[in-house]
């Protein structure tokens, strides 16, 4: 009887908490149809290129999709004949290699920036805002001209520097964690006979792995998908080209081969690394966006 009684307690509590949950819905219903659009036009969209991918370029002109079977050979076509594996790895370099320096480098400048007094602290930090609100395209001529007195423009290592500059946005965004973690974990460590580096690295910076975790991933996407700064400095040549790069110039011939199933195949390449990101790592990145926002 005790658990009926339960049983139907909780049911009753069930059936209010759902019909005010239905009435709040209700009224949040403006705001989410144009969520819900903007869903379907994206799904439409990648549905749609799928599609594209998988047809020939006769059957994407003649709005018949599909209609000879599976065509895999745009993929293998796109992959090895345009070159696109070779884009691939470079964008993996360009991407991957910042991701780690920032982090190395970026992680102890802002837990020292968060947790320490000295005279130049808030010069310091003012920098690193000011480094964020300067657009990039403001010092690229200085760069350039730069670059082509040493002559690196056109080298691999010459992007990975680039890329690296953008440090202030990584320090910034880490600040906030390591405000939230407790000072008195690194005392605890040192008490145990770990040096301030130790302390550090073994705990401190496992502590902020949130906040790392969804500012690696904002890193790589950016890298990624960054197409301006690859255009001035990494397109003197197929040794050096990003995947956005080369992908530009696939649609620029295709007014010469008109192999449009091919350059479909090559953009779903593209898109295939962020969709699994995003797949995979959005309940990361969204604790790590929240993260650092209250303090405890």
């Amino acid at each position: 009887m005790a658990l009926l009684t339960k049983e139907s307690t909780s049911k009753k509590t069930f059936r209010k908490l759902s019909k005010h949950e239905w009435a709040m819905q209700v009224r949040l219903i403006p705001a989410y149809i144009p969520l819900v659009l903007w869903l379907a036009f994206s799904v439409f969209a990648i549905g749609w290129l799928l599609l594209a991918s998988l047809s020939t370029s006769r059957e994407v002109f003649g709005d018949n999709l599909m209609a000879s079977g599976l065509h895999f050979e745009n993929y293998v076509k796109a992959w090895k004949s345009n070159n696109v594996s070779r884009y691939f790895l470079h964008s993996i370099i360009y991407s991957s290699i910042p991701c780690v320096v920032l982090v190395f480098f970026g992680a102890p400048a802002a837990y020292v920036l968060a947790k320490k007094e000295f005279k130049m602290r808030k010069f310091i930090v003012t920098s690193f805002i000011v480094g964020m609100a300067v657009p990039g395209t403001m010092v690229l001529i200085p760069w350039y001209s730069i670059l082509v007195k040493l002559d690196l423009v056109g080298k691999l290592p010459t992007m990975i520097v680039i890329y690296c500059m953008g440090i202030s946005g990584t320090v910034f965004f880490l600040m906030q964690f390591f405000s939230t973690v407790p000072t008195s974990l690194e005392e605890a460590a040192l008490i145990d006979g770990c040096t301030p580096y130790q302390a550090f690295w073994k705990i401190m910076f496992h502590m902020a792995q949130p906040g790392v975790i969804t500012v690696t991933i904002f890193n790589f996407l950016g890298f990624w998908n960054e197409y301006f700064l690859a255009l001035i400095f990494a397109n003197s040549g197929e040794n050096v080209r990003s995947l956005a790069v080369g992908l530009q110039n696939m649609i620029n011939s295709m007014r010469f081969t008109g192999d449009y199933a091919a350059l479909y195949a090559a953009i779903l390449i593209v898109f295939l690394p962020t969709f699994i990101l995003y797949l995979f790592l959005s309940d990361k990145i969204v604790a790590g966006v929240t993260g650092g926002a209250v303090k405890g």
